[in-house]
């Protein structure tokens, strides 16, 4: 993944703007190696995940907007208005949502779609601490994704384009990571933190 989402995508803008190809038409190129991404997930299980559709479609708008615009900051802007558009989706989904966002998120990856896990994973609703670490987990989340874009914004109109593509590649993995990190760290104390208390109202 790093090497086809990363790599590829900079490597193509650099060999084909110094061949004198235009910085729009080098960025929409570089999609190459998220495309060969997807299709090797989908070679090797036959789906494409929920993820995987979330690339395919951002490269499809990607193209739209290349092909309307000539400025290429604009295309880069793209990544991270879907990147801050996301994370204020996860806020709003704190008073908006009965769940937030994260805890579907949960259920996906907890559950593998198994009707008995569902249901358990539903069930565990009822307890407030798995509530509050939801919530917590949805509200984290949604604030780093919209700090990443803004400051990815800002960096777009003072950094050169090609620095620009860059940073564009790297920075999203990081903050994705440090992210994911911490998620398992923090429910992993909070799972242990339920434990003790459930060992506690037994023993009592």
């Amino acid at each position: 993944m790093i090497v086809l989402s990363v790599a590829v995508p900079v490597v193509v803008y650099d060999v084909l703007t110094d061949r004198g190809i235009g910085p729009v038409p080098a960025l929409l190129a570089g999609s190459v190696g998220p495309l060969l991404d997807i299709g090797i997930t989908w070679l090797r299980s036959r789906r494409v995940d929920e993820f995987g559709a979330l690339v395919l479609v951002f490269l499809v708008v990607g193209a739209v907007v290349g092909l309307l615009f000539s400025d290429p900051r604009i295309l880069l802007l793209k990544e991270s208005a879907t990147t801050g558009a996301l994370g204020l989706v996860l806020l709003g989904s704190l008073v908006l949502l009965p769940r937030p966002l994260m805890f579907y998120f949960g259920r996906r990856f907890a559950t593998g779609g198994d009707p008995r896990r569902v249901a358990w994973w539903d069930g565990l609703w009822r307890y407030a601490g798995f509530r509050r670490t939801q919530r917590v987990l949805t509200a984290v989340w949604g604030v780093v994704l919209v700090a990443e874009a803004v400051v990815r914004i800002v960096l777009t109109y003072r950094l050169p384009v090609g620095t620009t593509v860059v940073v564009n590649a790297v920075v999203p993995l990081v903050v994705l990571g440090a992210l994911i990190g911490w998620t398992v760290l923090y429910a992993r104390r909070a799972q242990a933190a339920g434990q003790r208390r459930a060992a506690a109202a037994a023993s009592g």
